[in-house]
């Protein structure tokens, strides 16, 4: 009897046992293949970014053998620096308007590809869309920029056949920063609409069939049932799209090097001459410094304006 007694008493014991063993051998799994995804990340971001707030409080020429230090003096200087404090606007500009009609634009044809029925179509739709997205960058600027080109760019052809006057689109500044837009919206809205169709394709039908036995319109379906179960998936599409849009650079290299008149100089633009042109990697340091923290502050106002609680 007391060895049945003693059986009873461990028979509990073995599942706790068998489940802390394997509790272990997860947690072990997940070190071992996180540790060096961790320590490259480390090596990649965060340790370029704490050796950026080094040089930042020093006058650094990689030409010199020396480092002076100057403190809070670089920080100083954008208060006095006009083409920083211009490229700063420039960048929220592009960011803004950039940003709202990529969203527009993108749910717009997310919504209407989300229409056909018929489903090799839509998977054609999709990719159509996408494959802008799959070429670099910088090949798409050069693409875009004979494109604007005033002798023989394929927009000036088009005026030329409608009768209407030749527009020098990457020297005007009233059309240069449009043109670059153009072309950034062209080249990215292809991944947007993608994470769109994804949230788009998340929510229950019967929220719509319930709404329209109610009597309700498209318009009423788009205001009270799409917009708020897509929030989430608009959520990460806005934020991805803002980091995305503040650390343009390639476009503005290549279409317009921040000309006419720095009307398209953006912030990334003027680290980059500041660093590799000017050979002053201390200011350009504290450049990068300043926009970490407006990026890192306008992802947090984000999150915090767009956070939902809602589940289904």
């Amino acid at each position: 009897m007391n060895e049945a007694t003693v059986m009873s008493d461990n028979k509990p014991m073995q599942p706790v046992k068998k489940k802390s063993v394997r509790y272990r051998n997860e947690r072990r799994f997940v070190f071992t293949f996180l540790t060096p995804v961790l320590l490259l990340f480390g090596v990649f971001a965060f340790l370029p970014i704490a050796w950026s707030l080094v040089l930042s409080v020093f006058q650094y020429n990689p030409m010199s053998d020396h480092a002076r230090y100057v403190g809070a003096a670089n920080y100083m200087r954008m208060l006095t620096d006009g083409v920083a404090l211009k490229s700063l606007w420039i960048t929220c500009k592009f960011v803004v308007v950039t940003v709202i009609a990529n969203l527009v634009i993108t749910l717009a044809i997310a919504m209407a590809i989300q229409r056909v029925r018929v489903r090799w179509l839509k998977n054609l739709f999709r990719t159509v869309f996408f494959l802008p997205t799959i070429a670099p960058l910088a090949g798409t600027a050069i693409v875009w920029s004979t494109m604007f080109s005033y002798q023989n760019g394929l927009f000036n052809m088009v005026l030329g056949k409608l009768h209407l006057a030749p527009v020098q689109w990457l020297s005007d500044p009233h059309y240069a920063l449009f043109s670059v837009i153009l072309m950034t919206l062209w080249a990215d809205i292809g991944y947007n609409i993608v994470l769109f169709m994804a949230g788009l394709d998340s929510i229950p039908e019967m929220y719509y069939e319930a709404a329209i036995l109610d009597g309700a319109n498209h318009w009423y379906l788009f205001r009270h049932v799409t917009l708020p179960l897509l929030s989430r998936s608009t959520l990460f599409v806005t934020i991805t799209t803002v980091i995305s849009y503040f650390q343009a650079f390639p476009q503005f290299q290549i279409m317009t090097k921040g000309e006419p008149f720095n009307e398209t100089r953006v912030l990334a633009l003027h680290i980059y001459d500041q660093a590799f042109s000017n050979s002053n990697m201390g200011y350009a340091s504290a450049l990068a410094t300043l926009f970490l923290v407006i990026i890192l502050l306008v992802t947090l106002l984000q999150l915090k304006w767009g956070r939902t609680q809602w589940e289904y």
